[in-house]
Formats: structure tokens, sequence, C-alpha cells
């Protein structure tokens, strides 16, 4: 399976905000945005006038590199969302919030997304009680997300679950700490989407 692994700060230097890639250290005097809060390379400190397509490509990067999705796939959900109903943006923004392993990121229970996607391949969660280890995996309102019991003998997931609860969860999330558990009330609206990211830009520039 192809995917980036390369410094993820890189990623959000280029992008010029925080992406909150690497957890924790995100939120400490470490993170590279605060430190060198400009584009990474020779001329990274160079000003240079963006066209308005350079505009549209910066925020597909950085919707892409916030969930973690390569191009292609990326791709696939902006062509699904074009075919439902309502603002295709928003549609998108409300396909890639719904992938189990960022549903995973927003209950707390890891510290990032790149560590919910490996929590999930290794088989740690489960929705409506069967083990699901496919990060994409599309959750729909009413589907419930859970720590498997075993997994919880994990050092690192038992210490997530535990500390869970000092993390604020989406409206549209329901977070059950008793259980290790979280459900999906309902699809997201934009207004609880904290993504930064102008997904208009994003439709202009696949619709060119």
């Amino acid at each position: 399976m192809a995917r980036y692994t390369g410094p993820v700060c890189r990623l959000c230097r280029r992008e010029g905000v925080k992406l909150y890639l690497k957890g924790e250290r995100c939120y400490s005097d470490k993170c590279a945005i605060d430190r060198r809060g400009y584009a990474p390379g020779q001329h990274g400190q160079g000003r240079r006038k963006q066209s308005e397509y350079g505009i549209q490509l910066r925020e597909k990067q950085k919707a892409r590199r916030t969930y973690g999705v390569l191009e292609k796939q990326f791709r696939h959900y902006y062509e699904e969302a074009n075919r439902q109903h309502g603002v295709t943006g928003e549609v998108l923004l409300q396909l890639l919030e719904r992938r189990l392993d960022n549903v995973v990121y927003r209950l707390g229970y890891a510290a990032s997304r790149a560590e919910a996607r490996q929590l999930v391949r290794h088989g740690h969660f489960t929705v409506n009680g069967r083990r699901v280890d496919i990060p994409s995996y599309q959750l729909k309102e009413g589907d419930v997300v859970a720590v498997r019991e075993k997994s919880l003998e994990s050092p690192r997931l038992k210490e997530l679950v535990e500390t869970a609860d000092s993390r604020a969860v989406p409206a549209w999330l329901d977070r059950d700490s008793a259980t290790a558990s979280g459900k999906v009330l309902r699809i997201p609206t934009r207004d609880e989407i904290d993504t930064p990211v102008q997904e208009q830009m994003i439709v202009e520039l696949y619709s060119r």
C-alpha cells in the first residue's frame, strides 16, 4: 500500500498551517510551524505570488495531507461527492470525516490520524461489534466504534483510552469512556468540521 513516509512536519511548513500530523508534538514548543513558519527548502523564505491555480492546488494538498489520503483516492472521494446530493465541497469533507481512522482520532483514541490508521490496520477496533481493519471504512449514522477488549491489554491503547477524556469530541460523535467506544450520531455539518480548508477551491480545481 502506497503511503507518504517522509518528514510530516515538512508538510505543515509547506502548507503554512498546523495540520496536526505529529500528535502531541504539534501542541508543544517543538512544533515546526512555531519554530520555522516558512516553507521548507532553499527558497522557502522567498515571497512568491500564487496564481489562482496555485491557491486551489494548495487547498487540495492541505486537505489531502490532513486526512492522509493519496491523490488517486482523494479524486475518488471528490467523484463520489460530486455524484451525491448537496454541496460538493461539503459532502467531500463529510466523506473524509467519516473515515474510520478519522473517527478514531476524533474520539481521542489516537494522538494523530497516522496513529489511528496504524491502530485500525492492526485490528484494534470494531464497528458494531465486528472487527474492521480498513482505515477508509465509511461509517454511517448510528455506527458504534469500540476498542477491542483484548486490545486494552496494550499499554499504548490503555494510555490513550485513559487520557481520551482530556480531548473534546465533535458534536456529531458521542464518546463512552466507560466502554472505550464512540457512536456516530449524525453526518457532520460544515460548521462541525474544523479542517482549515476552503473546499470550494478544491471543487474549482477538479472542475477545470
